[in-house]
């Protein structure tokens, strides 16, 4: 086996015409890692409770901001279509599966006492009392509350919110309460929406599937309905949709760390929406029970 030794001036040109080779076939990318950041309990504390009162405030001037001039009735107007219609479809085919689910669910259980007859009890009271409102909360929230905080923290990022300050416009009456007053009003007819379509799921489940009688169903369905029960129901959507446009307005306007930061305000709105209504549900439930002596 021969050997062959090179100048030193000759392995350095050669390594010089392989890395030339190796630069042009191939390309570094730096990729930047984000460190975790560590912070105290007391500071954690802190920017939750600043975090807390951030929201109160927000939500206090989005309430008086109502009855100040001027109302922004066009934007109301445009949200309401964004909201209100653009969930429509998505609120419908919720509750009403979940009509049918739950009629189907509650036949299988009372075929044993022989309490089919009950069927349209059961489903009119769950849906209006508590499964219509809280599943159009949770629909609306999902849509809506991340376009909120997306269309928010977008001009937060491009400092349109800072150029509306500067002609004079108050960005809190201009866009966090028209979407307040939409979700409000867009999400209760909503409910009501909501409650029938999953009435008629029941119908639908009690006519074509168990081959029951539907004008009992109906008839079980209206007579076990009481004022309590519709106040109840038309009660929470009033309450989810003041969270659910608050939430998104606050993480929208908060956003920090550019495009990424939009993302993470989308996500938190939606978690944290979705999270308050079903807490806040049973707490309005119980007032309401106490209230109305149900």
């Amino acid at each position: 086996m021969t050997s062959v030794c090179l100048p030193a001036f000759a392995a350095k040109s050669a390594l010089r015409r392989t890395a030339s080779v190796a630069a042009r076939n191939y390309s570094l990318c730096y990729i930047p890692v984000r460190r975790m950041e560590l912070i105290s309990p007391s500071d954690f504390a802190k920017e939750k409770v600043r975090s807390v009162q951030e929201y109160a405030v927000l939500s206090a001037q989005s309430i008086g901001n109502m009855f100040r001039r001027p109302l922004y009735i066009a934007d109301m107007i445009q949200q309401a279509d964004l909201i209100g219609f653009g969930s429509l479809r998505i609120v419908l085919a919720a509750v009403f599966f979940t009509g049918a689910a739950l009629a189907l669910n509650s036949a299988s259980s009372l075929a044993r006492f022989g309490a089919m007859t009950v069927i349209g009890q059961l489903v009119s009271v769950g849906i209006v009392r508590e499964l219509g409102p809280v599943l159009a909360g949770l629909v609306v929230a999902g849509r809506n509350a991340s376009g909120m905080a997306s269309e928010l923290g977008s001009m937060i990022v491009t400092e349109q919110i800072d150029a509306m300050r500067a002609l004079g416009t108050d960005p809190m009456k201009k866009l966090v309460t028209p979407r307040v007053v939409s979700t409000i009003v867009m999400l209760f007819f909503l409910t009501i929406l909501g409650d029938l379509m999953g009435m008629l799921g029941g119908a639908f489940v009690v006519n074509f599937v168990l081959r029951l009688d539907t004008h009992q169903y109906w008839n079980s369905t209206w007579q076990t309905l009481e004022f309590s029960d519709v106040f109840t129901g038309l009660a929470k959507p009033l309450v989810f949709g003041f969270i659910i446009s608050t939430i998104g307005c606050y993480y929208g306007l908060t956003t920090k760390g550019g495009t990424q930061g939009v993302g993470r305000a989308t996500t938190e709105a939606v978690v944290a929406s979705m999270i308050l209504i079903i807490a806040v549900d049973v707490f309005i439930t119980r007032l309401l029970m106490i209230t109305l002596g149900t």
